[in-house]
């Protein structure tokens, strides 16, 4: 544990000068972190020989002891655990080094050292490949937080569950796997939570199957909600879309996004989209333009509308997909547009 009572202590001058040498932008850790120098005891020299050895140039190390000026707050032998850690997943020094200019904190995050190097392990052991692991350790780092044992018990409730849903032995690596390198935070949340929401699902008339689908089509970000507010949307669109409940499943199997956003977000997307002239019918028939933000919606119903095409009476396919899938589609009703119309037996006019 730092201090972090700044009054009442003055700055380490050994280190400032040791950063000054490495023409570290003081004032930027001063503005941002100035408790890092405040401590006694810094090594500062240490930690840039062994960034130095891991192939960064002075610029850097610089960048680096910027953006996480705590890193010089932990002993080399601590670093070079990391080091070593790290180099179990990644390619080559150069590799790593990239790695730690782009997510410094998740390097320097040492206290965890223990937990982080049994999850690296199990990760290898249960057959994710080295380039995913990377980019949790990077962009999900919480996750190697947790005790080894609780992960696994995480998996194992997932697989018992894919299993008893009617998934295939066969199949379950592959599904787990893709699960998480979708969304590795679901190992943030309890095997509780996991099988109450799957019960939920199971109570309101899903079938295994569909339950399947569902985990699938979510990406599994049905494990970060609760029943209490998947009950909420749920009630929410029945009563918007007059539906039974046996309709309201196939639109939820058609949009999951119904049972995924909250109450007051699938409220405002759906007011825009009727501020837009579109009927809560045409919403029914295309549900997943829900999946869109307002924003969103309103830049492709103007760049529509430009091209003379009437939202308010077609169907809201033209809406709906990535960016990608938009585009491609804005495309295909522009070419239609401009093709001029060929008449074989009109003259042809040729200059002479």
């Amino acid at each position: 544990t730092y201090t972090t009572d700044t009054k009442s202590r003055d700055e380490n001058k050994k280190t400032i000068d040791s950063l000054y040498r490495l023409s570290v932008d003081i004032k930027k850790i001063r503005r941002l972190k100035e408790w890092v120098l405040l401590q006694d005891v810094a090594y500062v020299k240490e930690i840039a020989d062994i960034l130095k050895e891991m192939g960064a140039d002075e610029t850097t190390v610089a960048n680096i002891l910027e953006r996480c000026p705590e890193a010089i707050l932990h002993t080399p032998a601590e670093i070079n655990s990391q080091r070593t850690l790290w180099q179990l997943v990644c390619q080559n020094e150069n590799h790593l080094i990239k790695l730690i200019e782009q997510f410094p904190e998740s390097f320097f995050s040492t206290q965890y050292h223990e937990n982080q190097k049994a999850n690296i392990l199990f990760f290898q052991e249960l057959g994710l490949k080295n380039n995913i692991i990377t980019r949790f350790l990077t962009s999900a780092p919480s996750i190697f937080y947790n005790p080894v044992e609780k992960n696994k018990n995480v998996i194992e409730t997932l697989q018992r569950n894919y299993l008893s849903l009617g998934g295939s032995d066969a199949n379950m690596k592959i599904w787990i796997l893709k699960l998480l390198s979708q969304n590795p935070f679901i190992l943030l949340n309890s095997s509780t939570t996991i099988q109450e929401n799957l019960e939920f699902l199971q109570k309101n008339h899903f079938s295994d199957h569909e339950v399947l689908q569902l985990l699938s089509k979510l990406k599994g970000f049905i494990f970060q909600l609760t029943p209490t507010t998947m009950q909420k949307s749920m009630l929410y669109s029945k009563n918007v879309f007059k539906c039974s409940d046996q309709e309201l499943k196939q639109l939820v199997l058609k949009c999951p996004a119904l049972l995924y956003y909250s109450v007051p977000v699938l409220e405002e997307r759906l007011e825009g989209l009727l501020k837009e002239g579109i009927s809560v019918a045409q919403i029914r028939d295309t549900p997943m333009v829900l999946e869109l933000t307002t924003q969103i919606v309103q830049y492709r119903i103007k760049k529509l509308s430009a091209l003379g095409y009437d939202i308010k009476s077609g169907n809201l396919e033209s809406l709906n997909g990535t960016k990608k899938d938009f585009e491609v589609n804005y495309g295909r009703i522009q070419s239609k547009k401009e093709r001029p119309i060929f008449n074989p037996v009109a003259p042809v006019h040729i200059e002479e």
